[in-house]
């Protein structure tokens, strides 16, 4: 029997289920087509594009218009993935009517399925906004990119007593202003584990131990083709980097010998 199109009712009925929800952070159409080949339940096209990809410290400044892009390409490579979307910074937090807008881009121009947000009991009004007009909404909470300078740096977060009853009550929030589910990213197991139980809608951890719903990580991170930090959270499950210099030294060095291009490779 063919693979259906994963659609948010089935990460809810997973949930009920216990069957373990697959999500991995794509930017473009072949990792797309992969991921999708190989069964994975849902693409998350993160703006984490903004460090993986175009090199910056932070996702702080990725626009829409390049979100827009990324999705676009994910969204032609995948058949049977849910695609899930983020929303950059300064697109929702400004007002709920450009928060609409800029969500109802991602799904018209960008086809997402879904979009994602950061933030918990303060989004509450903007995920509760983008649903009341039928755009699902995944909530994030935890360690949350967008507020890296006021978290003072990528911590853990949730370790404290007081912080981990703000997350249980974001992970509430986020789940009463009617998300489809929710990412928990960078905080305790054991946290986790509650949050989980305590919501019906899915928990994709990241950083957030077993007792998840799901699990999400990048797909340049677990092939080992971004060098440039590595969290503890990643597993690397692929050496692709020196695959791919082994390539590039390979063909310098046959257009340095003239191996390259042969006959084969040449019109008469």
């Amino acid at each position: 029997m063919s693979r259906k199109q994963t659609t948010i009712l089935d990460l809810q009925r997973m949930k009920r289920e216990g069957e373990k929800i697959t999500v991995l952070t794509a930017y473009d159409y072949p990792f797309a087509r992969l991921m999708d080949a190989e069964g994975v339940d849902v693409i998350l096209v993160g703006d984490s594009v903004g460090s993986v990809v175009a090199g910056y410290d932070t996702t702080l400044p990725v626009t829409m218009d390049e979100m827009v892009y990324h999705t676009r390409a994910v969204a032609r490579g995948s058949e049977k993935a849910l695609v899930v979307a983020d929303m950059p910074f300064l697109s929702y937090q400004v007002d709920l009517a450009e928060a609409r807008r800029n969500a109802g881009r991602l799904i018209k121009e960008g086809g997402a399925q879904a979009v994602k947000l950061e933030g918990g009991t303060n989004m509450a009004e903007t995920i509760h906004a983008l649903v009341d007009i039928d755009i699902p909404v995944v909530g994030h909470i935890g360690l949350t990119p967008q507020s890296i300078h006021r978290m003072g740096g990528y911590r853990v977060q949730g370790k404290q007593a007081e912080q981990a009853e703000k997350l249980l009550a974001d992970a509430r929030a986020v789940e009463q202003a009617g998300a489809c589910a929710m990412v928990l990213e960078a905080i305790p197991a054991s946290l986790a584990k509650e949050i989980t139980a305590a919501v019906e809608i899915p928990t994709i951890g990241i950083g957030a131990g077993i007792d998840c719903d799901g699990q999400v990580l990048v797909i340049h991170d677990i092939l080992g083709l971004c060098e440039k930090y590595s969290p503890k959270f990643v597993k690397r499950y692929a050496d692709a980097a020196t695959l791919i210099r082994g390539g590039i030294r390979d063909y310098i060095d046959e257009v340095k010998s003239g191996a390259f291009p042969g006959p084969e490779h040449s019109f008469k």
